[in-house]
């Protein structure tokens, strides 16, 4: 009111405080593009991994596919977050979109998996920046309080590429050639004419002002982070095929470790300038916050990793059709962000949100731990909602609490730490538990085994057809390796196969919710912080000298914006 007043009395523009709702859905047209393209291609490309794997006479390569893709992802998330906090977000998004547009037309010019893993890794350069910069873009210009009245664009591209990625990747796997051009390579064609899209949007209607205060670039800390992770995440992807005290496992472990220690003494010299400020692991919300990212990626993915197993293994679907039996989760997502953010929007109130949600993944994985061979899918399907509603209450409000904990200058730094360490943990926890299944599936499908041959029903199917028993008791690692044959198999000889596998996944599960039981805990330790009301990028506005009226009219009219 003052500064409007005396702007009224002195004959000058009065500097703005906020975006208007419109400049702010004008933006978020070009952030929600981004994020549905990154979104999509998580989902498209997993559901067509295997078939690709055939295409290219590579399928025991595949999962250097997946890790080319999380190493080069996962080490510029932080890039992204630093490097925008100092220089500013618009080049670096942009940035971002042009190196995943390339790398998706490189990706559709593979001729081998050793090649689509090359590219992936380049893809992936770009795809660490497109969650992380839009969140952080979305701290400058939505005050927390305010956030919730957004929150459920964001969640409708998230529900609706959870929708489509299997139906498209499925659909476009499954043919052998559509306009001249091999199915599967579709999957990557698309990303092109949406990514261009994104780009030409976010051009246009992002106007951020960019923060000309010189800085100095972490370099040592960069180098270090890649000399600590890259082997990290390597033996966490092959340490199942090596074995984890393998010659080459115990390598990448002492590489690991002498790479965080180098880290970590960079990052202590680099001060304020450095990639990861140390000084934030002093905010207790900060800490508690990255923390709880961690654990709840090690229990999300790697529970949720081994859901599709289920649908797929043991009840026969489809790899698309498992992909949309999952929408309850995606629903319990969608549906509880958004009831966590309009009444954090109310009142002020958050902390209860991680609470409560991470009280629901621990039910949600309890129920999993007791599913059987013969639950019926409305069964895995309230488990499923169950731990979408957990996630849900936890995605945003650990985002939220994380950026309004921080002074303005370090929002990238905070909201690319929570994607970074929910990532690294999620890896970690798809490597442990998909370790966990595998050590224990064969001794619990000889005990089904075991259990079963007393039957009559099994006498009988195992008399008719010998040498499906002969497969089944007898493949060894290589029917663990590929379960195809279970489609044309006798239900009831493949059904003690079934039920071994189930059963090592429940053990997997229990371990899961054990670990969702520690991240409950450093949630009841949370800070709340009262929110702040205005938007980041305006607080930075106010610590800076006043600038002229013209660039606050022009501010103000959404043709260039404060510093972000």
């Amino acid at each position: 009111m003052s500064a409007q007043a005396d702007a009224a009395q002195t004959g000058t523009a009065a500097p703005p405080t906020g975006y208007s709702h419109r400049q702010i859905m004008i933006i978020l047209s070009g952030l929600l593009l981004a994020m549905f393209l990154a979104a999509l291609d998580q989902t498209v490309v997993s559901t067509a991994i295997y078939k690709i794997g055939e295409s290219l006479d590579g399928l025991t390569a595949q999962a250097w596919v997946t890790t080319a893709f999380l190493i080069t992802s996962t080490i510029a998330t932080p890039l992204y977050g630093k490097l925008s906090d100092q220089y500013g977000r618009k080049p670096f998004f942009l940035f971002a979109i042009s190196v995943f547009i390339v790398g998706s037309a490189l990706c559709m010019l593979s001729t081998s998996m050793y090649m689509l893993a090359a590219f992936r890794a380049f893809q992936g350069i770009g795809a660490g920046g497109l969650f992380s910069l839009a969140f952080a873009i979305i701290g400058d210009i939505i005050p927390p309080r305010e956030r919730a009245k957004y929150q459920g664009y964001f969640m409708a591209v998230f529900g609706t590429s959870s929708v489509l990625g299997p139906v498209i990747g499925g659909s476009l796997a499954g043919q052998d050639s559509l306009l001249g051009i091999d199915g599967w390579r579709w999957i990557f064609l698309v990303n092109v004419p949406i990514g261009i899209a994104a780009l030409v949007v976010v051009a246009k209607v992002l106007h951020l002002k960019q923060d000309k205060r010189p800085h100095k670039v972490d370099s040592f800390g960069a180098t270090a982070l890649v000399v600590a992770l890259v082997p990290l995440l390597i033996v966490a992807e092959q340490g199942r095929e090596w074995g984890w005290g393998s010659g080459r496992s115990l390598g990448c472990y002492i590489v690991g470790v002498v790479g965080i220690v180098c880290f970590l003494l960079a990052e202590r010299r680099a001060g304020d300038e450095a990639l990861l400020p140390l000084r934030l692991f002093r905010n207790g919300v900060f800490a508690l916050g990255s923390a709880q990212s961690a654990i709840i990626g090690i229990g999300m993915f790697g529970g949720i990793t081994l859901i599709p197993f289920y649908l797929q293994l043991v009840k026969g679907n489809s790899p698309t059709k498992a992909g949309l039996l999952m929408l309850p989760l995606v629903l319990g997502i969608m549906v509880f962000s958004a009831v966590s953010g309009i009444i954090t929007s109310r009142t002020g109130r958050y902390k209860i949100f991680p609470v409560i949600g991470c009280a629901l993944l621990v039910a949600g994985m309890l129920m999993l731990w007791q599913i059987d061979a013969d639950s019926s899918l409305l069964y895995a399907d309230a488990a499923m909602f169950l731990i979408g509603a957990g996630l849900g209450l936890n995605f945003q409000t650990i985002v939220l609490a994380m950026q309004n904990a921080v002074p303005p200058q370090d929002i990238g730094v905070a909201t690319s730490s929570t994607t970074f360490f929910r990532q690294m943990g999620g890896t970690l926890g798809v490597a442990v538990f998909l370790s966990i299944v595998y050590s224990v599936v064969p001794g619990k499908i000889s005990s089904a085994f075991a259990a079963a041959r007393g039957t009559q029903e099994f006498q009988q199917a195992a008399a008719a057809h010998p040498e499906q028993l002969k497969t089944l008791t007898g493949g060894g690692s290589d029917s663990l390796n590929d379960t195809s044959f279970l489609s044309h198999f006798d239900p009831v000889l493949g059904h003690p196969f079934k039920v071994g596998f189930t059963d090592a996944m429940n053990l997997a599960f229990l371990v899961c919710g054990g670990v969702l039981v520690l991240a409950m805990l450093l949630s009841t330790m949370l800070k709340e912080v009262p929110l702040r009301t205005t938007g980041a990028a305006f607080e930075r506005r106010e610590e800076e000298p006043p600038a002229g009226a013209d660039e606050a009219t022009a501010a103000a009219d959404g043709t260039d914006g404060p510093a972000a």
